[in-house]
């Protein structure tokens, strides 16, 4: 039963997220990428207030897998690596934070283009 509780908070959190990303399309002239770019902001914004990461606790992916958990990792990032090393973290933290899934992301699109193939549309 637990279980389906953390799929159920998930899947709302992430949910309403992606209501809002609609919603931003729908109703606004912002393009996609503002959008995006405005969700990374979003969170890490709401990352150094420490407003984010209470809800990733108890969301789990639903909070952290979306743009605005990546933003709440580069904050994280960022004060943690303020902590260790002074002001130079602020610039080299979010880097070292978001490593990982940008590696990630780079690696899984080149396995895509080699297994791809482009046509036009």
């Amino acid at each position: 039963m637990e279980t389906v509780l953390l799929y159920g908070k998930a899947f709302v959190v992430g949910g309403l997220l992606c209501v809002i990303g609609q919603l931003l399309i729908d109703y606004t002239k912002l393009t996609p990428a503002r959008i995006l770019t405005s969700f990374v902001v979003a969170g890490v914004v709401l990352g150094a207030l420490g407003v984010y990461q209470p809800l990733a606790d108890w969301a789990g992916a639903g909070a952290t897998v979306p743009l605005t958990g990546f933003g709440n990792a580069l904050a994280k990032g960022a004060r943690k690596a303020v902590e260790e090393k002074g002001l130079l973290g602020a610039f080299t933290g979010g880097f070292t934070a978001g490593a990982g899934g940008i590696g990630a992301a780079m690696f899984f699109g080149l396995i895509a283009a080699l297994l791809g193939r482009s046509r036009e549309k």
